[in-house]
């Protein structure tokens, strides 16, 4: 798409990576504001070892989420500032 948007099922299931190349898991879900349309979260799936050090928000169901302003490019990956996770 020439706009940079990329529909919610293109981003679905893609790993989140750190610039660093660290892997921190899978795209399982989106959060967003309902009346604004404003992206919060990224709710992963499969997290690894490395992401549970990282002291990130849960869910209730104790999901890990990566805050959407950490994210610095999405094409074949997810990509994340750690810096930004923290």
């Amino acid at each position: 798409m020439s706009d940079g948007k990329k529909p919610f099922n293109q981003v679905l299931g893609k790993m989140i990576v750190t610039k660093e190349g660290k892997r921190l898991g899978f795209v399982k879900d989106i959060t967003f504001e309902t009346r604004s349309g404003e992206l919060i979260n990224i709710v992963l799936k499969d997290s690894t070892p490395y992401t549970r050090n990282l002291n990130l928000e849960k869910t209730h169901s104790k999901e890990l989420l990566v805050p959407y302003s950490a994210i610095i490019a999405i094409g074949d990956f997810v990509v994340v500032s750690e810096e930004d996770l923290v």
